[in-house]
């Protein structure tokens, strides 16, 4: 059993949050959501295979994820130098996030954070324009998401 609280879901408001890129700029959710749906990509650790593999299909099919009406935004508690090293050695160009100060603290409001190993949930998160979760699913260690519903969940919101 992962110690974890429930994850959000569907209707629930997404807590906003601020955290620094790859590059150490700040990223706000809801001024994301201002201009753009948002999809929330938390996954465990930098660096290892499964991560690697999902971050790897965002950057091959990055039309699916970024456009006009969508932005991914990737999160984990791994630190924004961790982050920046992995991002440049695979060409990630999408922000990923930092949650290591307080540690996972946007991982435990969105209730996917594991505080046994101190990492994120593979927690997919969309979030609309109007700060609601419009579609989840969270994966449980060693099980690689997939991204497939993606496009039909922004498409049944508007985007």
């Amino acid at each position: 059993m992962t110690p974890v609280s429930s994850p959000l879901t569907v209707g629930d408001l997404a807590p906003d949050f601020t955290l620094r890129d790859q590059n150490g700029a700040d990223v706000t959710l809801s001024e994301l959501t201002a201009d753009r749906n948002v999809v929330v990509v938390f996954y465990p650790w930098a660096f290892s295979g499964i991560c690697t593999g999902e971050l790897d299909e965002i950057r091959d099919h990055l039309e699916r994820f970024v456009t006009d009406d969508l932005q991914v935004v990737c999160v984990s508690c791994d630190a924004v130098f961790s982050n920046r090293a992995w991002a440049d050695i695979q060409g990630y160009f999408f922000p990923l996030l930092s949650d290591a100060w307080p540690h996972g603290a946007v991982a435990r409001a969105y209730g996917v954070l594991n505080e046994a190993n101190g990492a994120a949930l593979r927690g997919t998160f969309l979030v609309g324009r109007d700060g609601r979760i419009a579609w989840t699913l969270v994966n449980g260690p060693g099980e690689a998401r997939d991204f497939t519903a993606i496009p039909s969940a922004v498409a049944a919101i508007g985007g």
